[in-house]
């Protein structure tokens, strides 16, 4: 029998006895590169674009910055929407490579994360508002300055709600991703251990600031950096190691 029957779940439907097929592996590559990709992307967005414009407890600073810079603005939900695209693709990927281990589990984490991405997507519909309510049309002329900024802080706390939100489904389905890899040994264990801490961290914290908005505010970003290495560490070791054929305990 084959090791991978091992770990797999018995009598799970989609459960397979062979070891690590070609497009297991192609998918785990793949993974790797988008993992990097969209971290990038990431990072990209939060320091230079938002970490440059938006001003925390200042609404009028943050409008009037989004309009002084309005094309590096947009610039940065179309990276969003690029990087969700990819996100997708990365979603697909993990469940080609971790279905084996259990068909079930690795759907729902798919469907999670494909729900996260969704979610966020409607998200950023707020921050293209906020570019057209600040983008100095002739027709917002009919609007006194202090209107307009309180609709541009409407459209941005739209963000931000349907962000955290994202967030909280993103670490549901990581944690759940990151069990799939703990059990198919198909990575370090340790790193899988992380991933599944790390994830449950972003997920419970992200819920908690949707109930208390303040703790955001004294947080920061400071809770999601696990999650941050934690998908660098796995996309740097799948595009360079790959995955490992699994072995018994």
């Amino acid at each position: 029998m084959n090791t991978i029957a091992l770990t797999a779940s018995s009598g799970t439907p989609g459960t397979t006895a062979r070891g690590l097929q070609p497009a297991q592996r192609t998918a785990a590559r793949l993974a790797g590169a988008l993992y990097l990709g969209t971290m990038a992307a990431a990072v990209f967005v939060e320091l230079s674009v938002r970490g440059r414009l938006f001003v925390s407890g200042d609404a009028a600073a943050t409008a009037r910055n989004i309009a002084a810079s309005e094309l590096l603005f947009r610039a940065g939900f179309v990276t969003d929407l690029l990087m969700y695209a990819a996100v997708a693709a990365l979603v697909v990927a993990l469940y080609v490579v971790l279905r084996p281990i259990d068909r079930n589990l690795a759907l729902l984490a798919a469907v999670w994360r494909l729900v996260e991405n969704a979610v966020l997507m409607v998200a950023t519909l707020g921050l293209a508002l906020a570019a057209v309510v600040l983008g100095g049309a002739d027709y917002l002329s009919a609007f006194e300055p202090e209107q307009l900024q309180g609709l541009a802080r409407l459209s941005l706390s739209f963000w931000g709600t349907g962000h955290r939100v994202g967030m909280v489904l993103l670490g549901l389905g990581s944690a759940l991703f990151s069990y799939l890899w703990l059990r198919s040994r198909y990575i370090p264990r340790g790193l899988a251990a992380w991933g599944i801490l790390s994830s449950l961290l972003l997920a419970t914290v992200s819920a908690l600031v949707l109930v208390l908005p303040s703790l955001g505010l004294a947080l920061g970003m400071t809770y999601m950096a696990p999650m941050g290495i934690y998908e660098v560490g796995l996309g740097l070791w799948l595009l360079v190691k790959g995955i490992r054929e699994p072995t018994a305990v």
